[in-house]
């Protein structure tokens, strides 16, 4: 099915683009969520006459994402987590913290969805994460990881359990489950789970 894209669609193209895509994709998303039209005749003459806006603007925006695309190229983010033993982290950095990183330290705004780090970063170290900014501009952000307390194993287990009664905490049951931890000055963690009757 053809559509015309209203406004920038990540992988497929930008506004005014005229793409084939499955009708179900179409119908339940595209043309729902504003992102297309259906390309009827009347649609395609309109856009014939809107083209020039349209070329305006696209230029607008590719000048901005470059403009984004320098500035991330010359940036770095510290991202804190804490650390292990040989440099192990203790849970792992992944795209939404990226993109919170980069909003806090360099206030620009990015839609983790475009922050493409792939598998999450579970070392301390130096990474270059590339960011997709528009159509097929990006732009690379060091990240640096790291910062965070030496955790001893001890340390390292009373966070896992502290994990493990969060996500027990989260999942429905039919009982309710209070958490109540605290953590010393030590670096300790001492978690509590306790079930509770409705």
């Amino acid at each position: 099915m053809k559509v015309i894209l209203l406004k920038e669609l990540q992988g497929k193209g930008g506004e005014g683009d005229v793409i084939d895509v499955n009708r179900g994709f179409a119908n339940n998303f595209l043309l729902t969520q504003g992102y297309a039209v259906k390309a009827t005749k009347g649609n395609l003459k309109q856009l014939e006459e809107r083209k020039k806006n349209i070329a305006k603007r696209e230029e607008v925006r590719i000048a901005d994402a470059n403009a984004l695309a320098a500035k991330l190229n010359d940036a770095t983010v510290t991202v804190d987590a804490q650390v292990g033993e040989e440099g192990v982290l203790f849970g792992s950095v992944t795209a939404p913290m990226v993109a919170e990183a980069i909003e806090q330290q360099l206030d620009i705004q990015i839609d983790r969805r475009r922050v493409e780090l792939g598998k999450p970063i579970k070392m301390v170290g130096t990474y270059e994460v590339p960011v997709s900014l528009y159509r097929d501009i990006k732009g690379t952000v060091t990240v640096v990881v790291g910062g965070g307390a030496v955790v001893d194993e001890e340390s390292a287990e009373a966070v896992d359990a502290f994990d493990e009664a969060l996500e027990i905490a989260e999942s429905p049951a039919d009982e309710t489950v209070e958490i109540d931890g605290e953590v010393s000055e030590d670096g300790t963690v001492e978690v509590e789970v306790t079930e509770t009757e409705e």
